[in-house]
């Protein structure tokens, strides 16, 4: 068994386990860990336990310290800067003139890299506009490309129940949909009336998925009887 704890570094972000270092650390605490970028700014998920080591896909980086005084002011102004990055990236790329839409942007806590989100339908060639901001920012660049899916995710929006999407709110990860899950429910197939706002099979289609096929596997097997 391995001691671990849970950090997200986005609302309703996918969880990360960390070696905890023995410190005390609760709930919602913010702490700074050491990840594969850099050194980073996250929130506490899930409170230190223990979880079988086959269950960790890598060996576990540490949590350096729970976040002060001083690490809140710097994760604050880096949310503060990465707002103003996000406007200059817009301009710099019109004037390169390339087909590509700006959701989001981050600075990693050490304020080593920027990185860009952005979703367009066609592969682009970045590498001038990396260049531009390069010089601007003097920090290492990063754009990187995400999906409609995450797109939503990072901008939220109301869905067809009148709340705030599920992945907004609080799914960490996307699980697989499919339209088989729609046709085991009986719901309507039509593609509008079961698809969210990203243009995709609705999430929650999952939510209900094991309850069903268990009843459906159960009265097959009454019929067959």
């Amino acid at each position: 068994m391995k001691k671990v704890v849970g950090i997200r570094f986005k609302e309703a972000g996918k969880i990360y386990y960390f070696d905890p270092c023995n410190f005390s650390i609760n709930k919602n605490d913010n702490v700074i860990v050491e990840t594969s970028r850099g050194i980073e700014y996250g929130n506490v998920a899930i409170e230190p336990r223990e979880v079988e080591e086959s269950k960790l896909v890598s060996s576990l980086k540490p949590v350096l310290r729970i976040a002060d005084s001083m690490d809140n002011y710097i994760h604050q102004e880096n949310k503060k800067k990465a707002k103003d990055a996000i406007e200059i990236c817009k301009i710099k790329a019109n004037e390169h003139g390339l087909d590509m839409k700006l959701v989001d942007c981050e600075y990693t806590f050490d304020n080593q890299k920027v990185i860009f989100y952005f979703v367009s339908d066609n592969r682009i060639d970045f590498r001038e506009l990396v260049k531009d901001l390069a010089y601007i920012f003097k920090n290492r660049i990063e754009l990187r490309q995400i999906g409609v899916r995450d797109h939503a995710k990072i901008i939220g929006a109301i869905g067809s129940c009148g709340q705030v999407c599920c992945c907004k709110r609080f799914l960490g990860e996307f699980a697989p949909v499919t339209i088989k899950m729609a046709r085991d429910q009986s719901l309507s197939l039509n593609q509008n009336k079961i698809s969210g706002t990203c243009g995709r099979l609705m999430c929650c289609l999952k939510y209900e998925q094991n309850v069903y096929e268990e009843k459906l596997k159960k009265y097959h097997l009454v019929e067959l009887m």
